[in-house]
């Protein structure tokens, strides 16, 4: 006859565990977290989408986003732009090559630094993240989260671009 053993009562989780100078991580707060993770990941698909029905990939729609608002002070430059998206140094300049070659940004050579490249949105740019940046800030504005909401309330009560 085998007996079955008692299991020594088990402790609390570390994250339930009250430790010195940590806030204790409640069930309310894991909920937060979670539903603003989905909130996120939700925007994040919408934007992908807007960004394809405006002919573009979504990495070349935060290229753009990224040189018109990234960077600060100054033109942004082919490293703040793989900073911004953070990818290689490379890649970022085989994706400014396409957003060229699509006539949506331009180089423009630094008058104090022939060595730098400044890089530049053109009208076509310009109409397309302002098309993009529309409708992404109507569906945050949209958004249920109240996580969004506060965030959102940051950003102030600016003109829509």
């Amino acid at each position: 006859m085998v007996q079955s053993k008692r299991k020594a009562p088990r402790s609390a989780p570390v994250s339930a565990m009250p430790q010195p100078g940590r806030a204790l991580i409640r069930d309310v707060d894991y909920e937060a977290l979670a539903q603003f993770r989905y909130q996120m990941r939700s925007f994040l698909a919408f934007s992908e989408a807007a960004a394809r029905r405006q002919g573009l990939t979504p990495q070349q729609h935060q290229a753009l986003l990224g040189i018109k608002g990234f960077v600060r002070p100054g033109p942004a430059t082919v490293s703040d732009v793989a900073r911004f998206l953070l990818i290689r140094h490379h890649s970022a300049v085989e994706l400014m090559d396409r957003l060229a070659k699509l006539g949506l940004i331009c180089r423009v050579t630094d008058p104090r630094d022939a060595r730098r490249v400044h890089l530049k949105l053109t009208s076509k740019g310009e109409q397309k993240l302002r098309s993009l940046s529309r409708t992404n800030l109507e569906e945050l504005r949209r958004a249920p989260s109240h996580s969004l909401s506060q965030l959102l309330k940051s950003f102030g009560k600016s003109a829509a671009p």
